[in-house]
């Protein structure tokens, strides 16, 4: 099983020199179209997936992140580092099953 990165140039670039596949994505109808290719392609274990790149399709990724199997799809900081804003996945867990804290 492969690993493949959805992200910024930055990200696709650095991975792409130690060998990992990706593709640069700017567009949210990028992203869902990378994802759509992606999530259908028996060779790939792992997508990562920039915390950037995540934003321009937000809802579909979280829930992605939460129930992918395989692919396992995991959610990268992107440039600027992890955004304190962002719930941890522990937090997007308890909400998609209903539990408020």
């Amino acid at each position: 099983m492969k690993l493949y990165v959805l992200g910024n140039q930055d990200a696709v670039w650095g991975f792409g020199l130690t060998g990992v596949r990706g593709q640069v994505i700017s567009t949210s109808d990028e992203l869902h179209q990378a994802l759509d290719s992606v999530l259908g392609d028996e060779s790939v274990g792992i997508v990562l997936v920039t915390e950037d790149v995540a934003d321009l399709a937000r809802q579909r990724v979280d829930e992605l992140v939460i129930r992918s199997r395989i692919p396992i799809v995991v959610e990268i900081p992107g440039p600027e580092g992890t955004s304190p804003e962002r719930p941890s996945l522990s937090e997007l867990i308890r909400r998609t099953i209903g539990i408020r804290v």
